[in-house]
């Protein structure tokens, strides 16, 4: 695949999953940084989240996982969570996943991504959430 064809696909995945998304971070990054946000896109998305092995449900639940247990991550952790109720996710089944990562990485790292869940889940009129 060249260059041209994975930035085409990763625009093309990104918005399938976020819509706007791809020109969000473009226009985000294009003064600053245009080689980065081109980056994101070919490689991010045109290369690796494109893979058919993981569906973008199974890519979503890990990618919060693995920004939760990084932490600091609260904007990207907030497109993604976005993101996962764009792929069919459920307020619910986040949650969920941000409980187990407390055992794994600790509590304030839980605790932050779920300050940061309610937030997305508020925007979306998902409050309060019911258990799975």
């Amino acid at each position: 695949m060249t260059e041209e064809e994975r930035y085409a696909l990763g625009l093309e995945t990104m918005n399938a999953v976020n819509e706007g998304s791809a020109q969000k971070v473009l226009d985000g990054l294009g003064d600053v940084a245009p080689e980065l946000a081109r980056q994101i896109v070919s490689w991010g998305f045109g290369e690796i989240y494109s893979r058919p092995a993981l569906g973008p449900r199974d890519r979503q639940l890990l990618t919060i996982g693995m920004l939760t247990a990084m932490g600091g991550c609260e904007p990207q952790l907030e497109l993604h969570i976005g993101t996962a109720l764009n792929v069919g996710l459920t307020p619910a089944e986040i949650v969920e996943a941000l409980l187990q990562s407390a055992g794994y990485c600790g509590f304030p790292k839980a605790l932050n991504a779920t300050a940061v869940a309610k937030k997305v889940f508020g925007e979306r009129g998902l409050l309060p959430v019911r258990e799975a």
